[in-house]
């Protein structure tokens, strides 16, 4: 039989501990395996839980993770965008939680029980005996919400139910804190880069905070972009972006290499350098990312010209010098870049690039940095750039591996 005061003094150390040591493990997977065992600990009958958290996130829509008293550790599924669209989501329970923001119960032991939910069929083949999903709302109104499900005979009792609902209102509070700082990170992710994300969200945010590296710099552009602006339609140009984008953020990305910023159909990116001893490679590094986005554009372009659209042609410049990495701009409107001689020459010499007819040029200092064989393309003025500079290429098949 059920010890009601036990149960409540149980209920009382999870909240407990949720809110004190609980609540600084940022890894929800963990923290909700620890949570569901305290429960049962605390002697609620609990064999099945099941969380969904929102998220402002490009590619996902929610994060969700399942617990189950036989398995040793709680999973995380991360749901995209798509799939509030799909038949498990508009039938699911939790969909309607989020629309009416109403606690649903389904004493699955009752023989007039509704199944009018999948999860409750799946529940009862398995043995489960009650089902309740309770929703954790938000400061802002979002709902998240958490389900509970026993295989005890007899489901839950109230008591227990009473417990479930002080552990979900306290998970509200913990899961809108970790979800604010994840979504900061998601966003800082996306729209500055990891690493520099990484540096504003410890603290580097005023204007003018800054510090001097040493980086491969990647400097790319599109090859008559104008002219497409002015002969496509606008989705067409924004199509063609994305994909150029995506392959060379992706390239590069893979590399270990930052995309920084976009600048019209530009893109600006580092390999920062953390000792002189991995020059050679961070600077081989940098020509492997542009060995897979010519083979990638080459392969994109033969689908395009299938589907008459206009091919993507591209220029590359790589650089190797010391930048200055830190915020500029307005005290209300800041940027997180790199700045200095280097970032123009690399962009000055993407220009020239195109003058001289190649997918690909770098500095002297890279080209000597690389250990690569490269082709001299001669002496050249850059734009900005008081003395002539001598120009390379390297064949784009050299991967410098």
């Amino acid at each position: 039989m059920h010890d009601q005061s036990a149960g409540n003094r149980g209920a009382v150390e999870v909240v407990n501990w949720m809110l004190s040591s609980g609540r600084h493990n940022t890894r929800m997977r963990e923290f909700g395996d620890e949570m569901c065992r305290r429960i049962v600990a605390a002697g609620i009958p609990l064999w099945r839980a099941f969380c969904s958290v929102a998220t402002l996130h490009p590619q996902v829509v929610a994060s969700a993770y399942t617990w189950r008293r036989e398995d040793p550790g709680a999973v995380r599924r991360a749901a995209p965008h798509a799939f509030t669209e799909s038949p498990e989501w508009t039938s699911s329970p939790v969909a309607e939680l989020k629309r009416t923001g109403r606690r649903i119960r389904r004493k699955i032991c009752d023989p007039g029980c509704p199944l009018d939910y999948p999860i409750v069929e799946e529940l009862r083949a398995a043995g489960g005996t009650d089902y309740v999903a309770m929703p954790m709302i938000c400061s802002s109104g979002e709902i998240n919400t958490i389900s509970w499900a026993t295989n005890r005979p007899g489901g839950f009792s109230e008591p227990e139910l009473a417990d479930l609902t002080a552990i979900a209102d306290a998970l509200a509070i913990i899961v809108e804190l970790q979800s604010t700082r994840r979504v900061a990170r998601y966003l800082l992710d996306t729209y500055v880069g990891h690493r520099t994300g990484e540096r504003v969200l410890s603290g580097a945010i005023t204007r003018g905070s800054q510090e001097t590296i040493h980086a491969v710099i990647w400097y790319c552009d599109l090859r008559g972009f104008t002219t497409l602006t002015d002969s496509l339609a606008k989705d067409r140009v924004i199509a063609l972006l994305n994909e150029y984008f995506e392959i060379v953020v992706d390239a590069v990305a893979a590399e270990g290499g930052e995309a920084l910023k976009f600048i019209g159909d530009a893109m600006l990116a580092i390999f920062e350098l953390e000792s002189q001893a991995e020059v050679a490679a961070r600077c081989r590094a940098a020509l492997r990312a542009a060995v897979v986005v010519r083979a990638k554009i080459t392969e994109r372009n033969l689908a395009r010209r299938d589907a008459g659209e206009p091919e993507i042609r591209f220029g590359l410049a790589l650089h190797l010098g010391e930048v200055s990495y830190g915020n500029i701009g307005a005290p209300n409107r800041l940027d997180f870049t790199v700045v200095g001689p280097a970032v123009n020459h690399a962009s000055r010499l993407e220009k020239l690039a195109g003058e001289l007819g190649r997918e690909l040029v770098t500095s002297a200092s890279f080209a000597l940095a690389s250990g690569v064989e490269m082709e001299h393309l001669g002496r050249h003025q850059l734009k900005g750039v008081r003395e002539e500079q001598e120009v390379f290429a390297p064949a784009l098949g050299e991967s410098g591996a």
